[in-house]
């Protein structure tokens, strides 16, 4: 235990542990001081309006929708692709992915490019139909992009279950809605909570479709406030009051979890979820999946395609700016992440206590804060006591490699998993220190890991939204701002060229990450897993 808590004050151990936390907890002490520093009525005064009450409201409504819709179109995808012969299943499974590469604000841009009276849809068939804005507008958008992240969760928990345990129940008596009720959910409870805790943190710090949708929540109330009337303390206690959301939901995943019953028969062999026969529901099962493939990927991109030719055409020339802005602000936060993450998984994994375990946690916490909220930390603290930072790439940098640090660490903790022990101790043994022992015997080891922490983080910084708006210098166009700030505008042609280069590019990461399904190292796990 000793040796161990020595090994932990290394440089290589202390250092990135402290970047973690210094660049977390200065601006986040900042906000709590800028919030809570003026008068006590005040503040009262604006936690407790009437404002603030249907932010709330709206901001759970909000929440609640999309985790129920997101649920209701990722677990029959999920099942289907897991637990039935349907076929292609590979393919379905893929698709089941692809909304990722259609960021939420991309989304949002289809459906208002296709609604309305001046909609693709009135266009074509001259055919009025309602503009989708608002609440519903915004649930849709959400549902759809953030449904992978529950699906990924439940077919790799499906595809994981004792199929004995099941056929143990029909042999008691059980009929298939019994075994489903009562053995198979049970068992996905766990995938089903760190999925369904993915999308309300996303929800809850979403900025970009509630904003587009003109659907006041939390995060489009605290941009409002600070753009707008610049009103720092009110947009202060709108952040922290986002922050105390977070927490409460962190604390119920938490609580969900516990005592939750798992068993396992014995290994799970290759034939045992070769699928069930679909039989009389092939063709109900086949027309969802072709439906959702319609929904999630032919609609969009068609609506951006269309857009994209009946507008104004963008010269390549323009296009080349914000991509470069997005891939120089995007490539070093992802590097950066991965770096600080291969310590932190070692410290987690090779060297595990409470310590260790409270550090990695730690990179959760950025993860967990909304983007909107972490923003005007920075920009609070960067004003009052390093203005040289404010509105810098440097900075812009930071906020991403914070926030996006737990997609990093997890695919380096489960390569480390999967790398034996004994290599880097026979290194050890020869006479070399840990660090050289780690970079010549295991770091080779983590290669795919590592290369899966990059394209997260990549893909998930070129897509960020509020960070690049508020933390990015001036007149520094990326692709994620153009998008929104033309689609805000009604410009859906200007648009078009920009939302077809970031689905392009997010698409590519993910047949990146898709070449890795098979590795347990794709995914992002809860802070309490």
């Amino acid at each position: 235990m000793r040796s161990s808590f020595r090994r932990l004050l290394r440089w290589y151990f202390v250092v990135p542990t402290g970047l973690v936390a210094v660049g977390l907890a200065i601006p986040l002490a900042y906000l709590v001081y800028r919030g809570l520093g003026a008068e006590s009525s005040r503040v009262f005064e604006l936690v407790l309006s009437v404002r603030n009450a249907r932010l709330l409201a709206n901001t759970v409504l909000l929440a609640a929708g999309v985790l129920l819709a997101a649920t209701l179109l990722s677990f029959p995808m999920a099942w289907l692709t897991a637990r039935t012969d349907l076929r292609p299943r590979r393919l379905y499974a893929v698709v089941g992915v692809v909304p990722l590469a259609v960021p939420g604000y991309v989304m949002a841009y289809v459906i208002l490019g296709l609604t309305g009276s001046y909609g693709m849809i009135a266009r074509l068939t001259a055919v009025d139909v309602p503009s989708v804005s608002g609440y519903w507008g915004a649930l849709i958008a959400l549902s759809i992009y953030t449904s992978p992240y529950l699906f990924l969760n439940l077919r790799a928990a499906m595809l994981q279950l004792d199929p004995a345990l099941e056929e143990a129940a029909r042999s008691l008596g059980y009929n298939s809605r019994q075994v489903l009720l009562r053995v198979t959910l049970p068992q996905l409870r766990p995938a089903f909570l760190a999925g369904a805790l993915l999308v309300t943190l996303h929800v809850m710090g979403d900025f970009g479709v509630v904003s587009l949708m003109r659907f006041e929540t939390f995060s489009y109330a605290i941009y409002l406030q600070f753009a707008a009337a610049y009103d720092r303390t009110y947009a202060a206690l709108l952040a922290l009051m986002l922050l105390a959301m977070t927490v409460v939901v962190l604390y119920i995943e938490v609580r969900l979890l516990r005592d939750v019953p798992l068993f396992r028969g014995g290994a799970v062999s290759r034939w045992a979820h070769a699928g069930a026969p679909l039989g009389r529901w092939r063709a109900a099962a086949a027309s969802y999946a072709v439906l959702f493939t319609v929904v999630a990927l032919v609609i969009p991109v068609a609506t951006i395609l269309t857009w994209t030719f009946s507008g104004s055409a963008v010269e390549l020339n323009r296009l080349a700016r914000p991509l470069w802005n997005a891939v120089t602000a995007s490539g070093p936060a992802a590097f950066s992440a991965a770096l600080l993450a291969v310590p932190i998984a070692y410290m987690s994994v090779r060297l595990s206590s409470r310590l260790t375990k409270g550090i990695e946690r730690l990179a959760y916490v950025g993860y967990a804060i909304p983007p909107l909220a972490l923003a005007l930390a920075y920009i609070f603290f960067s004003l009052s006591a390093a203005p040289a930072l404010y509105q810098t790439l440097g900075l812009l940098v930071t906020a991403y490699t914070l926030h996006f640090l737990a997609e990093a660490i997890g695919p380096v903790r489960s390569a480390l998993y999967l790398a034996p022990r004994h290599v880097e101790e026979a290194a050890r043994s020869l006479g070399r220190t840990p660090l050289r022992a780690f970079t010549a015997a295991t770091l080779p080891l983590l290669r795919t890991g590592i290369v899966v922490s990059i394209a997260f983080v990549f893909l998930s910084a070129l897509k960020e939204l509020p960070l690049t708006i508020l933390l990015s210098p001036p007149g520094f166009e990326t692709l994620s701002i153009n998008v929104w700030s033309y689609t805000s505008e009604a410009m859906f042609g200007s648009a078009g060229p920009y939302a077809l280069t970031l689905i392009v590019l997010s698409a590519a990461f993910v047949a990146l990450l898709l070449r890795h399904e098979t590795s347990p190292a794709v995914g992002i796990q809860s802070g309490a897993d």
